[in-house]
């Protein structure tokens, strides 16, 4: 059983979404960041197009660019965001400061279930366990499919660079102390799949990124 990857780039800071589905032809959806018709029309084509049934909407934190498309998933599919409780009041801040930013939002459903720190999630045949990795915002949670060895990171761990960490409930020894204690256990070879920028590898980023030396 394969699980496949789409990967989208949307919205005005290029935030990376996610729809993983396996041969059942059940999908999640990992931080839809979807911001204008043109990306919701983008994103609704290819699950069309290939069949897929959306039974999963998952957030790694909730930061703006990263749950643009909540309230889209939830008024087509009928699917609330799944994230840890620490990033709700992370949510609940979105419609306080974006304005400011010149930015529209349309406002999250918040969760009937909240995910674990340890522990995991089911789609079709898949399995994703959660990897608690707080730093960036106060309760980041990452995605391993152990089966075959990749990771929906979020914005923890980026090619060569780290998650920000002066945003409000960010701190950076948590975040250094997230990715050597929590990220590094992973194989070399297991694939991530950041929030924002191209993919990497565990082992790659423990020789090359700067920060983490």
């Amino acid at each position: 059983m394969m699980i496949k990857i789409k990967q989208f780039t949307f919205n005005p800071v290029g935030e990376n979404t996610y729809i993983l589905y396996d041969e059942t032809k059940q999908c999640a959806i990992i931080d839809p960041g979807m911001y204008d018709n043109k990306e919701q029309n983008e994103f609704t084509n290819f699950i069309k197009s290939e069949k897929l049934n959306p039974v999963l909407l998952l957030n790694t934190h909730c930061h703006y660019d990263h749950v643009f498309g909540n309230k889209f998933v939830f008024d087509i599919w009928g699917l609330k965001p799944r994230f840890h409780k620490g990033e709700l009041v992370v949510l609940q801040a979105i419609s306080s400061y974006l304005p400011s930013m010149g930015l529209k939002y349309n406002l999250s459903p918040e969760p009937d279930v909240f995910l674990p720190e340890i522990g995991k999630v089911l789609f079709g045949d898949s399995i994703l366990e959660l990897i608690y990795a707080p730093g960036h915002s106060p309760a980041h949670l990452c995605f391993y499919a152990r089966q075959h060895n990749f990771l929906i990171g979020g914005d923890v761990l980026f090619y060569k660079s780290i998650g920000r960490t002066d945003l409000p409930g960010g701190n950076h020894a948590q975040l250094i102390d997230s990715i050597q204690n929590n990220l590094f256990t992973l194989p070399d070879d297991c694939e991530v799949y950041p929030g924002h920028g191209p993919s990497t590898s565990i082992g790659f980023e423990k020789l090359h990124n700067p920060f983490l030396k």
